[in-house]
């Protein structure tokens, strides 16, 4: 695997997983000219990550309770939305818009901590989906879910799962 950017020390020989790609995919690409800081948009990433573990998300539910996702890049995406027009867009999106959308509110926190860890394979979050680069996603890599469910953490056997 490719290592995106110059590294040197211990962290240059740890193997990065694939899926740091979809936490840069989540991270706005456009640094405002003033900072010249290239950690700019991990700390915006932050920002958002806070802001979304603290906020109450709409969950597009099935007839039992379980949250409406989908399969892409060997991971499991549960679908939230920042509100009801996001939603709205999101079934329009899927030509879904003329039937009934049942929905709970939990906290993004939850989702991140509780939902996650519970659905049994590589699991993250997309947030607003249907909105484009006002979008963005949670993958499961260490710091955004559980170390017990993120992909990028070794196993007690050395391997990366």
């Amino acid at each position: 695997m490719e290592e995106h950017g110059a590294h040197t020390g211990p962290a240059a020989q740890t193997p990065r997983s694939r899926l740091y790609d979809y936490a840069d995919v989540a991270m706005p690409e456009h640094q405002p000219e003033t900072t010249g800081d290239p950690d700019h948009r991990r700390r915006e990433f932050a920002v958002l990550l806070g802001e979304f573990r603290r906020t109450a998300v709409l969950v597009p539910v099935d007839g039992d309770g379980v949250p409406l996702s989908g399969d892409f890049g060997g991971v499991r995406w549960i679908y939230a939305f920042s509100n009801e027009q996001s939603l709205a867009r999101f079934a329009l999106a899927r030509g879904e818009g003329a039937r009934e959308w049942a929905y709970q509110r939990w906290l993004g926190a939850r989702l991140l901590d509780a939902v996650v860890p519970a659905v049994g394979v590589p699991c993250g979050v997309a947030l607003d989906c249907a909105d484009g680069e006002d979008g963005a996603v949670f993958p499961p890599v260490r710091g955004i879910v559980p170390d017990a469910v993120a992909v990028d953490v070794e196993s007690g056997t050395g391997d990366e799962r």
